[in-house]
C-alpha cells in the first residue's frame, strides 16, 4: 500500500492546494541533536513508519497533549476498549468497534479546528484520500513525519510491547515504507504534502517536541536545534559594605578653664605622687621636731 501522502492517493485538488505552493524537507538521520519541529497551528501531521517502530512512542513523549492540540493513535482506541472488554474475549471480535470509535475520532478532531497529529497505519487508502481533500477543503497543510527503523528494530519493538502484526501485514507496511524513504531520499516530496521529515531511531529520541505555532504564511514548518541554555555563573556573597560613620560636630569653645600648673618639688609631694599622705608625714626629712 502506498504511504498516506503519495501520489495515487492524493486527490487532484490537493495537488494544487496551498500545500504544494511551499515545501520543505528535511533529512535528520544520523544526528542525535536535540530538535524541535514546528507546524502551523491548525495543521495535520501524520506520523508513519513500521509497526513496532516508535510512532506511539514519539506521539506520546513529543507532541504535547492539550486542548489546542489533538493526538490521534489508534493503539489508545485499542487499549481503552482492551480494558473494557473480558480478557478472554479475543481481539478479532470486536476489531470492527475499535476501528469504527477511532475513524469518529478522527472526525471530531479534524473537525475541530485544532491541530491533529494522527498515527499512521498506512492499510487503509480511503482514509488517506479522505485525510488529503479534508487538509484542502479546510485551507491547513498536511505534513509527513517517517520514522526510518529496520525490520528488525521494529519486530524488536513489537515483542518489547507484547503485541505483534501477522507477517502479512508487516510485509505490506515494510513495502510501503520502503517506496516512502526511497522517494524523500530522492527528494520527492509526496503529492499533498506541505512537508516530510525522515527520522531516524536516534533522531526520533532525541526529538524534543513537536509544536504548533503562528507561522509565516511562506514558511510551512521549521525544523530548531535545542540549544542547551549556558548556565550564569554562580555569584560570589560579598562582605556587605561598612556603615558610614556619622561625623560628630566639634564642641562649641565655651570659656577657657585655668590651667593648674603641676605641684613643684618642695611642696610636700613626690614627682607624680597624687595620693595624700599621712597627717604625722611631712617632706621634710628628719626626726620631726619635739
Amino acid at each position: 500500500m502506498g504511504s498516506l501522502c503519495s501520489a495515487d492517493t492524493v486527490p487532484r485538488s490537493a495537488r494544487a492546494g496551498p500545500a504544494a505552493r511551499s515545501v520543505v524537507r528535511h533529512d535528520l538521520r544520523r544526528s542525535a541533536a536535540a530538535r524541535t519541529l514546528r507546524y502551523r497551528t491548525g495543521d495535520v501531521v501524520v506520523v508513519s513508519g513500521l509497526p513496532g517502530g516508535g510512532k506511539s512512542t514519539l506521539i506520546r513523549t513529543a507532541v504535547p497533549a492539550h486542548g489546542d492540540v489533538v493526538r490521534i493513535d489508534s493503539q489508545d482506541t485499542r487499549e481503552r476498549w482492551e480494558r473494557r472488554m473480558p480478557r478472554w474475549l479475543p481481539y478479532g471480535v470486536y476489531r470492527p468497534l475499535v476501528r469504527l470509535a477511532h475513524y469518529a475520532g478522527l472526525r471530531a478532531a479534524l473537525g475541530s479546528g485544532a491541530s491533529v497529529v494522527v498515527h499512521d497505519c498506512g492499510t487503509q487508502s480511503w482514509v488517506r484520500r479522505w485525510l488529503a481533500r479534508d487538509a484542502v477543503r479546510r485551507g491547513r497543510s498536511l505534513h509527513l513525519l517517517l520514522l526510518d527503523v529496520s525490520p528488525r528494530d521494529a519486530l524488536a519493538g513489537q515483542t518489547a510491547r507484547g503485541r505483534s502484526v501477522s507477517g502479512y501485514a508487516f510485509r505490506r507496511h515494510l513495502r510501503a515504507v520502503r517506496r516512502l524513504r526511497s522517494a524523500a531520499e530522492a527528494g520527492r516530496l509526496p503529492a499533498g504534502c506541505a512537508s516530510s521529515v525522515l527520522l531516524d531511531r536516534g533522531a526520533a529520541q532525541a526529538l524534543r517536541s513537536v509544536l504548533f505555532e503562528r507561522l509565516p504564511p511562506s514558511v510551512p514548518m521549521e525544523v530548531s536545534t535545542y540549544v542547551r541554555p549556558v548556565p550564569a555563573p554562580a555569584r560570589v556573597p560579598t562582605a556587605p559594605a561598612p556603615a558610614p560613620v556619622a561625623s560628630v560636630p566639634p564642641a562649641r569653645a565655651g570659656p577657657r578653664t585655668p590651667t593648674v600648673p603641676p605641684p613643684g618639688r618642695g611642696d610636700g609631694t613626690a614627682e607624680g605622687d597624687t595620693c595624700d599622705r599621712a597627717p604625722d608625714v611631712t617632706g621634710v626629712s628628719g626626726r620631726p621636731p619635739g
